[in-house]
């Protein structure tokens, strides 16, 4: 099964798509860093240590330098205040959407299955993915920010010990673990316009997925701080290209993770019959957008 994903993987140039995703993936993250900072900026300061601390732990070398150097700038700016929040969410939601558009390409791609929404259906889904994904994103923050002052205070409003707070502070990291399974099995799930087995709260491709990606990130990590020469190679721009490879390695893991459930259903599909090579394996969500061949293809196999 992994041995088919990974020809699968290069089949639907998975890499060159995941690099796509990057580009989107940039233009979606300094929107969304002015909503952080503004939201930052009522919680005051010790909120954005946290938040800076969770960043450095998470980003491989001088990729962290990229992102807290941002964060730091916009905070530069200030006396923004609101304004400067609602601009940031508008700017980040359509930004995101273009990432959740691409990224409901390459699912099709790796289902083999052309794209039959119309578009007055696909932008609703597309919208509607972008809204839950930035949904949770924001809870994620949250999550990193509510530790210590704040969740004292928080506590003794609450009327909660402190072995509540104490468990809290541990069972924060693998809640936050289960968000981006989440966020990542939601996409897997509405993107594509194929039929698969439901939505599931954690799915096989989304687990690999993130397993892949903390992998791939502490290697990243570890090449970058005691082998890589990007520091010799790209001078003053080291800092940007590793977030950019990083960013790129994460999206890689992603799709790896879809290429893989896509694989399972392949699999449930010849077990019931299907032939090995005949595609698309899954039924379609809808077929009114198909073009002909399209619609040859699908009865051709």
């Amino acid at each position: 099964m992994l041995r088919r994903t990974v020809s699968e993987f290069g089949d639907d140039e998975l890499a060159d798509r995941a690099a796509a995703l990057t580009y989107y993936g940039v233009l979606a993250l300094f929107p969304g860093l002015l909503v952080l900072v503004s939201l930052l900026g009522i919680a005051g300061e010790s909120a954005t240590r946290r938040v800076l601390d969770a960043i450095k732990k998470m980003t491989p070398g001088p990729a962290r330098d990229v992102v807290t150097s941002a964060v730091e700038q916009l905070q530069g700016a200030g006396g923004l205040g609101s304004l400067l929040a609602v601009v940031g969410l508008l700017a980040a939601l359509w930004s995101a959407s273009g990432y959740v558009g691409a990224f409901i390409r390459s699912s099709n791609a790796v289902y083999d299955m052309p794209e039959g929404r119309p578009v007055w259906k696909v932008l609703p889904v597309r919208l509607g993915i972008t809204v839950a994904l930035v949904v949770m994103a924001g809870v994620s923050a949250l999550i990193v920010v509510f530790t210590g002052d704040l969740a004292r205070r928080a506590g003794s409003v609450l009327g909660v010990g402190d072995t509540a707070l104490t468990v809290w502070s541990i069972a924060k990291w693998p809640v936050l673990l289960l968000l981006v399974i989440m966020m990542i099995a939601l996409l897997f799930w509405a993107a594509p316009n194929a039929k698969t087995k439901g939505f599931r709260w954690v799915s096989p491709g989304s687990f690999l997925a993130l397993v892949i990606w903390l992998l791939a990130s502490g290697g990243f990590a570890v090449y970058v701080a005691n082998f890589g020469s990007y520091n010799k190679t790209y001078g003053a721009l080291a800092g940007v290209v590793v977030f950019l490879v990083w960013l790129w390695i994460s999206n890689i893991a992603i799709l790896l993770g879809l290429e893989f459930d896509a694989e399972l259903a392949r699999e449930r599909a010849v077990v019931g019959g299907h032939p090995v090579d005949e595609e698309p394996y899954v039924e379609p969500r809808d077929t009114r957008s198909w073009s002909e061949e399209d619609h040859r293809e699908a009865e051709s196999g």
